[in-house]
């Protein structure tokens, strides 16, 4: 019996494979490639962990996938043989945007944030967002505390992507991180359930 693992995987909204292979992706699809497989060279990659996942993501939407067959595995990516596409394909960015607010409000209290960046954290609205992101650089070029920076950087952006992972980047190394891994996968799985 094969060996099947299950991942997470980020494609771009045109759901396609990267990397000139432009094979499409759909829900119950296996896709596989030849060659010798090698970890950020030739293989079809996932994350166990779906923050993991999000670091290489080079789009918001989001797959459970199936890694089978011949696999090379790092700490934080497996590139396998086969990828079989078992569920997803939402573009979740309001999904990471609302992640990367709560994982910048998780280390607010690090540095003196301008209050228009508070309240766009806290409420999530687009009109403060311009506003917030000045603040934020402002904020961030006044401070040395690479905290702050990387708070303040998650809360402006508008690639949710970054932000995510720069809050994160915060916490990494301790329970904080574990605690934003759970939170995120946590509201992803909200959004595929309610997508059903």
């Amino acid at each position: 019996m094969e060996k099947i693992i299950k991942a997470w995987y980020f494609s771009g909204t045109d759901k396609k494979l990267r990397y000139g292979d432009n094979r499409k992706i759909v829900i119950g699809r296996k896709h596989s490639v030849k060659g010798k497989i090698d970890l950020c060279e030739n293989g079809l990659h996932g994350s166990k962990s779906i923050l993991d996942a999000l670091q290489y993501a080079p789009g918001p939407v989001v797959w459970q996938v199936e890694l089978s067959g011949n696999m090379e595995k790092g700490s934080d990516k497996i590139a396998a043989r086969h990828r079989k596409y078992i569920d997803g394909g939402i573009d979740i960015s309001d999904t990471l945007r609302e992640f990367a607010r709560w994982s910048a409000l998780q280390v607010l209290h690090l540095w003196d944030a301008p209050d228009v960046v508070k309240k766009y954290l806290e409420t999530g609205n687009d009109e403060l967002r311009a506003a917030a992101r000045d603040a934020a650089r402002d904020a961030a070029r006044a401070t040395a505390r690479e905290a702050a920076w990387d708070a303040a950087r998650a809360a402006a952006w508008d690639a949710a992507r970054d932000a995510a992972w720069a809050a994160a980047r915060a916490a990494a190394g301790d329970a904080a991180g574990a605690e934003q891994g759970k939170k995120l996968l946590d509201m992803v799985t909200k959004r595929l359930e309610a997508e059903l």
